[in-house]
């Protein structure tokens, strides 16, 4: 909730404070190439002081640097402290879900990642609603998210369950990934590019456009909430056809949602929520698609290894995004964000469309589950598929 809350509460903020919006592009990005160095360099951090000691390690200084934002409203200190709210951010995310992970078995996995995936998703639109509470110029909401993430903290410290066992090193190949699978690992680039650009601009957007700050929250909530009510759906399809189908015709619908906002948007004030609604069903599962896609096409033994290479080249792309969406809203104003979109939406559909041409898909017994890849759309660290094999294995035993 803390995390979401800022999220929304920085570009609006520095929009206040007159950053240019190429300021607030490069802000977005760094928390993405903070997150990324957290998936990274994470796993040491954990391994050097265990689970416990690292996750409220982590809280104090995301907590921290909430209320540094508030005191200096300078563009390049806040480049620097949301990398390291990113760096923080993905380690506790990599500590909850590992926490997650080991804890439940065949059984329960699924049901419990299905629970926390909702509350993610639930608590990200709350924090983002609660922009509405305080005046984004003043202290209180700094100081509010700080409290949130602060409150993180104490059912972790305090609790009595033993911590999961440190995770062993990934060595991550992205040439090898992109020769696994063109697709999914372009997917995923895309996915960077594309969503990166709207969680760091989209506020800017909203608030560029003339909304007040409660129609910014309901903006950026419709997206999300519609994002949530298009993973079944489509996952679900690709189980049954080509997946590369499905991530063409939800590129293509994601490409014209783009469009309308930039046609639209200046003139039909709803159409904005309509469009963005629209981009939310199609734009947010390509992720789990892309991931699903790479791992029909992946060994068990692998399962790891692609996980986390995806989501560093989700990162990536979410680095690069936001700088260049900046660039494009400053030429042609705030629809640029979404002429961004669109092209990056419709380019990953032209080059899925060209792959299909070159390999079939692989035999329906050979391809992943979605809702295994689903896990890691809404999230920052993916589950271990090698703890599964294992709890597998000993059951077999």
């Amino acid at each position: 909730m803390g995390n979401g809350l800022q999220g929304t509460l920085l570009p609006i903020r520095a929009n206040i404070e007159a950053f240019s919006t190429l300021d607030v592009g490069i802000m977005g990005s760094s928390y993405f190439l903070g997150f990324a160095a957290g998936c990274i360099l994470g796993p040491r951090v954990v391994r050097r002081v265990g689970h416990i000691r690292a996750f409220t390690a982590m809280v104090s200084i995301a907590s921290t640097i909430a209320l540094v934002h508030a005191l200096i409203p300078n563009p390049i200190l806040w480049w620097i402290l949301r990398a390291a709210t990113g760096f923080c951010f993905a380690v506790l995310y990599m500590i909850i879900e590992s926490w997650l992970n080991e804890r439940s078995t065949n059984k329960t996995r699924g049901t419990i990642f299905s629970v926390y995936t909702i509350i993610n998703l639930s608590v990200l639109t709350l924090g983002q609603l609660m922009i509405t509470l305080y005046d984004p110029a003043a202290f209180p909401l700094f100081a509010l998210a700080s409290i949130l993430v602060s409150i993180a903290a104490v059912p972790v410290a305090l609790t009595t369950a033993p911590a999961p066992a440190p995770r062993g090193d990934v060595r991550i190949r992205l040439r090898r990934l992109f020769r696994m699978s063109p697709v999914g690992f372009g997917g995923c680039l895309a996915v960077g590019l594309a969503n990166g650009s709207f969680w760091s601009l989209g506020p800017v957007f909203a608030q560029q456009s003339g909304m007040d700050i409660a129609g910014i929250a309901f903006f950026m909530s419709v997206t999300v909430i519609a994002g949530a009510l298009g993973q079944w759906p489509l996952g679900r399809a690709s189980d049954m056809i080509d997946r590369r189908k499905v991530i063409i015709g939800a590129c293509m619908a994601a490409a014209l949602a783009g469009v309308g906002m930039v046609v639209f948007s200046e003139f039909w004030g709803r159409g904005i929520l309509v469009f963005s609604f629209l981009l939310g069903v199609f734009a947010f599962p390509l992720y789990s698609l892309s991931v699903a896609h790479t791992n029909d096409f992946a060994l068990p033994e692998d399962y790891v290894e692609v996980a986390s290479g995806l989501l560093l080249v989700y990162a990536i792309g979410a680095v690069i995004g936001p700088m260049a969406a900046s660039g494009t809203m400053a030429l042609v104003g705030p629809k640029g964000l979404f002429g961004f979109t669109a092209f990056v939406h419709a380019g990953l559909a032209l080059f899925a469309a060209y792959r299909m041409r070159a390999r079939s898909r692989p035999p329906d017994e050979e391809r992943a589950a979605f809702t295994e890849s689903l896990l890691t759309a809404q999230t920052v660290s993916p589950m271990d598929p090698a703890a599964k094999s294992g709890a597998e294995e000993k059951s077999t035993e």
